[in-house]
């Protein structure tokens, strides 16, 4: 019987409606994909037509293997801090000279990094965290986005693979009376048909999301009236999202943001950093109390937080 966090055992049923969930996802695209290469497939490889099999194989082949992938993949997730972290304390980001405090999660007990979510379903906190998939029963975040965008890419490429070759059988075949091949082949396009609309929406929705740098937990609100700090333009975004290196499995019992940086300290107004928040906006003025010259350490490594991300400990106390 699974576990939770707190090391108490929790439901069968809450564990299993998930699993069961992104077995089904699983299921339903071997039956389609068996009944499509047993007839419809089989109907156009003996007319000459071997094209389709040669393109819709390899897409196959490629799409199930992400979504095998992907269900069992690491979307990031940041491990329990320790017991003796302060949440009175109050990290502060900078990002592009705007100031963001990282939320403190009272399950996790650390100071969230930027763009961290606490996935209520999962019981974990995952970086740079998109959102959570029933149907791979899996969240997607830092570490499996551009896998989880091959998945719908690939998915959609197929379905509409699958979706031609079906009308491409059915015309052929007007002249001929109904039998079992036609039959199978009409079984296969309406859901092929059926999903492909949905999935194509999906692909343009996470598209214009990557071209932002938007991600769907945060609500479409959040960067209406101030310009995102996570966009870097259109074709950096999607170099970024594509190529940049995904960064170390956060394996250890506390998070590297907790842990001393080093002895380096520059002033606050030399602050660049090329990372968002994960929290609500603040913006420190010199009527709050802070100190009159706040000194700010600079991570640089990858430990926690991306190279370049300066944090300020404020303690809520002195607010």
């Amino acid at each position: 019987m699974p576990l939770s966090r707190a090391g108490q055992p929790q439901g069968l049923l809450p564990w299993m409606l998930p699993s069961l969930c992104a077995a089904l996802s699983a299921v339903m695209l071997l039956i389609l994909s068996g009944l499509f290469f047993a007839f419809p497939c089989r109907w156009l490889v003996q007319n000459g037509e071997w094209v389709y099999p040669v393109i819709l194989g390899p897409l196959f082949v490629l799409t199930f293997c992400c979504l095998i992938a992907l269900n069992g993949s690491d979307p990031g997730t940041l491990h329990q801090g320790s017991n003796e972290l302060d949440p009175m304390m109050m990290p502060v980001v900078w990002v592009n000279h705007r100031a963001f405090h990282l939320q403190w999660c009272p399950k996790c007990r650390f100071h969230r990094p930027p763009r961290t979510h606490h996935c209520p379903r999962c019981n974990i906190c995952v970086e740079d965290f998109d959102h959570h998939s029933r149907w791979v029963n899996n969240c997607v975040g830092h570490r499996n986005y551009r896998l989880y965008l091959l998945l719908v890419l690939s998915l959609c490429l197929y379905t509409l693979a699958v979706l031609v070759a079906c009308v491409t059988v059915l015309v052929r075949t007007t002249h001929l009376p109904y039998g079992l091949d036609k039959i199978i082949t009409i079984g296969v396009a309406v859901p092929a048909a059926g999903f492909l609309v949905p999935l194509f929406v999906l692909l343009l929705i996470k598209a214009w999301s990557v071209s932002k740098a938007e991600r769907s937990h945060e609500g479409k609100y959040q960067y209406l009236y101030v310009k995102n700090p996570f966009d870097l333009g259109c074709a950096r975004n999607w170099c970024f999202t594509i190529f940049a290196p995904r960064g170390p499995k956060y394996m250890a019992e506390a998070v590297g943001l907790q842990r001393a940086v080093g002895p380096d300290w520059v002033p606050m107004q030399t602050l660049h950093c090329s990372t968002g928040p994960s929290g609500p906006v603040f913006q420190p003025s010199p009527g709050q109390g802070l100190a009159p010259t706040p000194k700010l350490r600079v991570s640089t490594h990858r430990d926690g937080l991306p190279q370049g991300v300066e944090i300020l400990q404020i303690s809520r106390r002195q607010l």
